[in-house]
């Protein structure tokens, strides 16, 4: 498998952990949207939300809760959790994962659609 994902789940590949356990792993986006840009992952590997069963379900609810605990570990006032699902709607990488991204010190522009 050639999923760059899965290569930093093995440690093939190196990244600064953030968070990691059993079954997951956190390390900040290469390409931040924000001050503080953490991406949240399964060490397994499960292409999009789109194939998620009940059981993936849960594991994702699992992110979310590293995700909050992750932000308020940094101070993150306010945060963001993204889940990109499919490439029209921007995944870049078919991996699951979880976008945690804040630190804003003031509410980030809103932008007018």
């Amino acid at each position: 498998m050639n999923c760059i994902f899965c290569k930093i789940a093995e440690k093939s590949i190196f990244k600064e952990i953030v968070f990691e356990n059993e079954g997951f792993m956190a390390f900040n986006d290469i390409h931040p949207k924000a001050p503080q840009h953490v991406l949240i992952i399964p060490k397994a590997h499960i292409a999009s939300v789109k194939e998620l069963d009940e059981e993936g379900e849960k594991m994702a609810g699992r992110m979310i809760g590293i995700a909050r605990r992750i932000a308020e570990k940094v101070g993150m006032a306010g945060y963001k959790l993204i889940f990109n699902v499919g490439p029209e709607a921007g995944q870049t990488v078919e991996h699951l994962h979880l976008h945690c991204i804040g630190g804003w010190e003031s509410p980030p522009a809103k932008v007018e659609v």
